[in-house]
């Protein structure tokens, strides 16, 4: 599991902000949301990259634009080797099918009038996965992969729950047979009762399909259990990387600290009462220089105020974008710090 399937780099997209007409009359300047600021993270064959933040923090652009349903505007996305942002026709239709997404609302993402037999039918033939005398029985078994009865081939999406409508759209992404699977916020509109097994189904699927898994969430508990290891974003970055013991064991940005020490307990006795990070998220349409957590954070110096920190292995296999862990920031402020390492 240490060989890299798909790598970003600096990876940059923003979204222009519709002005009122007042302003345009008045011929205010444009504004635009930055929604990535350089992205950088590899998620390797085989594994689940689990990646969480705060709404608003570009996790789910970022799942977009790496099945180019948003267009980066800035920095490369590689896949085995291949430039994807540089791929057409035929090229680009070979990757769409090597890498699916399924997403958040299983109520949106199905065609109403289309039954499950031709939602699915529609994928196998554009793709050309099977034969056409074949399409019928692959349904079948795709059915049964994401366990769903024979008879519910011919129901239309609104005849089925949230979570059924989940393992459609599951069984959409794997008719066309990906390496990868891009979820985004897979349960987040689920019952807490279904979450779990959806959860538990894309386990299954995993080992038996040998799937590489992008797994977005905001939920911290659900990225523990399915992730081998997770990416932290914070407007627009990915600030800390390891494995998902480690993350949760010994956090070294102080964003996650805090997100960790807000998380809700599964033991109903321990109630937590932190707030998971002081003040308010800054605005995307203007983002703090240097690094962009500064404005929140409790260990934040001049340094933190005019320079972004890379993201660096200041501990071997465990990435932290944050000045704190420098060499020379580790002497100076050896007396007084509560620095988690």
């Amino acid at each position: 599991m240490s060989e890299a399937l798909l790598r970003v780099e600096n990876l940059t997209k923003s979204f222009p902000v519709k002005e009122p007409l007042f302003g345009r009359l008045r011929g205010s300047p444009k504004r635009v949301v930055r929604a990535l600021t350089g992205v950088s993270l590899e998620v390797r064959r085989g594994e689940t990259l689990g990646i969480v933040g705060e709404s608003g923090c570009g996790k789910s652009t970022l799942a977009r634009c790496l099945v180019r349903l948003h267009e980066a505007e800035g920095g490369t996305i590689e896949y085995d080797g291949a430039d994807v942002r540089a791929l057409r026709g035929g090229a680009l239709r070979a990757y769409n099918r090597r890498v699916q997404m399924v997403f958040q609302d299983p109520y949106s993402s199905l065609n109403p009038r289309m039954t499950v037999s031709q939602t699915l039918a529609e994928a196998l033939t554009v793709h050309r996965v099977c034969p056409p005398r074949e399409v019928k029985a692959k349904i079948q078994e795709l059915l049964e992969l994401v366990g769903l009865p024979p008879s519910a081939a011919q129901r239309l999406p609104h005849e089925f729950s949230g979570g059924q409508r989940q393992r459609i759209g599951i069984a959409r992404a794997l008719s066309v047979e990906p390496e990868c699977l891009v979820a985004d916020e897979l349960v987040s509109a689920l019952d807490v009762s279904v979450q779990a097994q959806v959860v538990n189904l894309l386990l299954e699927l995993q080992e038996k399909l040998h799937l590489t898994v992008l797994f977005v969430a905001h939920d911290l508990r659900l990225v523990h259990h399915i992730s081998h290891r997770v990416a932290v974003m914070y407007l627009g970055n990915v600030v800390e990387v390891a494995d998902t013991d480690t993350i949760f064991a010994r956090p070294q940005h102080p964003y996650t600290q805090a997100l960790l020490a807000a998380a809700p307990d599964l033991d109903p006795a321990k109630k937590s009462v932190v707030a998971a990070v002081r003040g308010e998220l800054p605005s995307p349409l203007k983002v703090p220089s240097g690094c962009p957590f500064h404005t929140r954070c409790p260990h934040a110096f001049d340094r933190c105020t005019r320079e972004k920190p890379g993201l660096l292995p200041h501990v071997p296999g465990h990435l932290t974008a944050c000045h704190l862990y420098d060499a020379a920031e580790r002497h100076r402020l050896a007396k007084g710090e509560a620095l988690q390492t």
